[in-house]
């Protein structure tokens, strides 16, 4: 397509273009990147005064040659935590970092200039990431831009409302029990959890949550969050381990068939509440349509190696005791105190909770990562790919998390996430890819669906993604708040 241009791009034509799309119409020279990025500041004040998903903007600093990388003149939002950006803000969604500078650029943001991306804001977070729901008490609630009533999940909510409400085409997100996945089943999104070590953490970390998070992205089509995981991943000088480079390119992937996949199908989850019946009913729909595509579909009940009690222990001594040196590093760098002032009841209750993690049993919530991991890779020697809905409710209702979380520890808050979101954590936990494909809706409310593979494997999740995309496309479903509209 092209955009008209009579004083004005207009913001509903940039808002039905995806990142491929527009680069490509940049470097044809029909709209030039600044002409671009008026467009998307004037859909930043358009929606995001309703859905509350953007914290700050600024002017484009990079102005790269039409045509010059990949993604060339692409407006873009890195989420407020997971990515530095030099001489910006990181506050981390939390009073404790409120003002806090980066004094360079990570490892991926300098990736994220080179693919000709051009970083105009950051989006929001629940505090400290420790949520997958986003509601902070320093920013306030980031509203689905599907129904404002809605929370637009999490951690990286921000940056999945910012995207369905058509502010960007594509933005930075990071996942450490499905923060990338949560956002994009809540707001109709592609998203994609790459393998551990597929992308760099460095040079501030080498990795992150004992290796349960990682970089990727949200967007509105495959090809685009495939072409940006190629321009991303890799190892940097230093990193600890990395996932073996692809044998072809992922944007290649997505344009290739997937074959005849054997598909395991995951309806009950491992502890957590039970699908309601829409998700149901739209994992059941799923079941048909692979079937239909000539793909081998069977259900059945995998277990993780461990309980689910294990789990969600292990779990909760995993990230707390990450999160009390984190907390207290930023403490000491702003000189702010550890407390009721500076920190939310549910994250201060996990930071004494992880002060309180011995060495003992935090190697002990290794060796149950060792076994979830060897559990899944041995389901991956009979399976090609694990399905099941990404999350087992539509979007729930802003305030549910916060339900007397105030009278929660950090093993309480740890059990209240896992259950509103059991399926998706097994795949940080053992480090494999795993995608979430809008393949359905219920009153208007976004359904994801959940692919997982063997580790390494993204290759596989992005050629049935391509496929399912032409199958069953969602381009045409927009929420109600959106630029332009």
């Amino acid at each position: 397509m092209s955009l008209s241009k009579d004083v004005l791009v207009k913001i509903s034509e940039y808002a039905s273009c995806d990142a491929v799309g527009l680069a490509d119409l940049i470097a044809r020279g029909e709209v030039t990147p600044a002409e671009v990025a008026d467009a998307a500041a004037r859909a930043v004040e358009a929606v995001n005064p309703q859905i509350n998903a953007v914290v700050e903007t600024w002017p484009p600093e990079d102005t790269p040659a039409p045509g010059s990388a990949p993604l060339a003149g692409v407006p873009f939002l890195i989420k407020d935590l997971g990515v530095a950006m030099a001489s910006r803000r990181s506050e981390l969604g939390s009073r404790l970092a409120a003002g806090s500078v980066s004094p360079e650029d990570s490892h991926l943001m300098r990736r994220f200039r080179q693919a000709g991306l051009v970083t105009i804001g950051r989006t929001t977070t629940p505090e400290m990431a420790y949520s997958t729901t986003t509601e902070p008490e320093f920013y306030g609630a980031t509203r689905n831009p599907w129904s404002l009533d809605r929370s637009a999940g999490g951690s990286s909510g921000g940056s999945g409302a910012a995207v369905a409400a058509g502010i960007v085409p594509l933005a930075h997100a990071t996942d450490a029990a499905g923060s990338i996945r949560v956002p994009a089943s809540s707001n109709g999104l592609f998203g994609l959890k790459p393998t551990r070590g597929r992308v760099s953490h460095g040079p501030g970390a080498d990795e992150v949550f004992s290796g349960l998070a990682v970089q990727g992205s949200l967007s509105r089509t495959v090809r685009d969050s495939a072409v940006l995981l190629d321009l991303i991943e890799g190892p940097e000088p230093g990193d600890p381990y990395f996932a073996a480079r692809p044998d072809r390119p992922y944007a290649e992937e997505a344009q290739l068939p997937p074959g005849r996949l054997r598909v395991a199908v995951l309806r009950r989850p491992w502890g957590g509440r039970h699908p309601t019946a829409p998700v149901s009913a739209a994992l059941t729909k799923t079941m048909h349509l692979l079937d239909s595509l000539g793909h081998e579909v069977e259900e059945t009940q995998r277990n993780l190696g461990v309980s689910w009690e294990d789990f969600v222990l292990g779990n909760a001594r995993m990230w707390t005791a990450n999160l009390a040196p984190w907390i207290d590093s930023i403490a000491a760098a702003t000189g702010r105190p550890v407390d009721e002032t500076t920190l939310e009841p549910v994250t201060l209750a996990s930071y004494r909770y992880g002060h309180q993690v011995t060495a003992d049993e935090f190697v002990r919530s290794l060796a149950m990562r060792n076994q979830v991991s060897r559990t899944l890779a041995q389901h991956f020697a009979r399976y090609d790919l694990l399905l099941s809905p990404t999350l087992p409710e539509p979007p729930v209702a802003l305030g549910v998390y916060g339900e007397g979380a105030d009278r929660l520890d950090g093993l309480g808050w740890l059990n209240r996430l896992l259950d509103r979101s059991p399926y998706t954590a097994a795949a940080n936990v053992s480090g494999v890819p795993s995608m979430s494909v809008p393949l359905a809706a219920d009153a208007g409310l976004p359904i994801g669906m959940q692919f997982t593979a063997a580790f390494g494997r993204e290759d596989l999740l992005f050629r049935l993604a391509g496929q399912l995309e032409q199958a069953a496309p969602w381009a045409h479903r927009n929420p109600p708040i959106r630029a332009g509209a």
